[in-house]
């Protein structure tokens, strides 16, 4: 029976704290170090989805890992290893508190906002005319507050930077790198015929130092279109071949779910689950070019702490 995990329970040699995100747990190590394990968690609409998604964790955690390395020599990050397919271990940093969203096309929450007539998004004008999936002259950055609990909020640049979330000089910076990333995933995903089409990264500092931390050109984090056929579609109106979450938030749309109060997320039955799992490794095989290696998921959590185990022998 293929397992997925949703919930762990570590306790590490010199743990000091645990977290529990949306979709990932974060051991820290020592007060300086991070152990990230990617659950098979799903969230959409910032609700966490009451079934995971067997092999998504993986999916996520070997994406992210392979995109910090194909980065690094565009903005140092936090990475240190991946010792097992659902983990990275990394420095420990003190994240800025803003999410850094960039998008090349009108599409999603973008989208959405511009067909009830909005104009201006986080600071951002738009041009009149756009119609949905379409590029835009020069990529926008829309950035989001990131909130520990609830809904993440759209800020604009001269709102960060008046409330003195991120210093001016800090922003500058990690704007820099937001383009220069985009531009970076955009070229890889234009090798396997795909394009990047919005996506957000999120930053911290180690001292000084700005560095990338969290997941990069993940399907949570990144939305893709596929290359072939999208100006066809685009001027048929019809919806892009995507691989992204976005069509678990259609399938929460369709059954009358937007994470709104009194809401109930619908029933997720078994082929859905695999719907969405066989989506995950799609996109990993897509991303990559490389085939996705399905790793034993019995014993997951005793197969994880072993990993970490000798890995932070390592370190400590």
């Amino acid at each position: 029976m293929i397992e997925a995990l949703t919930h762990t329970n570590f306790s590490f040699p010199s743990q000091t704290s645990k977290y529990v995100g949306k979709v990932r747990d974060v051991y820290t190590i020592a007060d300086k170090y991070l152990v990230m394990v990617v659950t098979d968690r799903i969230s959409a609409f910032d609700v966490v989805l009451p079934r995971g998604i067997p092999y998504k964790g993986q999916v996520l955690n070997q994406i992210a890992v392979k995109f910090l390395d194909a980065t690094s020599d565009i903005v140092p990050n936090w990475k240190i290893s991946s010792p097992d397919p659902m983990v990275t271990i990394g420095r420990k940093a003190e994240p800025l508190k803003v999410e850094m969203v960039i998008r090349g096309y009108l599409t999603g929450h973008a989208w959405r906002e511009y067909k009830s007539g909005k104009r201006m998004l986080c600071g951002v004008k738009l041009p009149e005319g756009m119609i949905e999936n379409q590029k835009f002259d020069h990529p926008i950055i829309t950035p989001t507050t990131k909130a520990d609990a609830g809904h993440d909020l759209d800020i604009s640049r001269e709102e960060i930077i008046a409330q003195g979330i991120v210093s001016e000089k800090d922003y500058n910076k990690i704007e820099e790198y937001t383009y220069e990333l985009f531009r970076r995933g955009t070229e890889i995903a234009a090798q396997h015929g795909l394009i990047l089409v919005d996506t957000k990264y999120e930053f911290g500092k180690i001292g000084e130092q700005i560095v990338l931390i969290d997941e990069i050109h993940t399907p949570d984090s990144s939305r893709y279109f596929y290359a072939q056929g999208y100006e066809e579609r685009l001027s048929k109106g019809e919806p892009q071949k995507q691989l992204s979450k976005e069509f678990v938030r259609q399938w929460l749309i369709e059954n009358n779910f937007q994470g709104k109060e009194g809401q109930q997320v619908p029933l997720m039955t078994d082929e859905l689950v695999q719907q969405i799992s066989d989506r995950y490794i799609e996109l990993f095989e897509n991303i990559t070019g490389e085939k996705f290696i399905r790793h034993n998921t019995f014993n997951l959590e005793e197969r994880i702490e072993a990993n970490v185990l000798k890995a932070l022998e390592k370190i400590l």
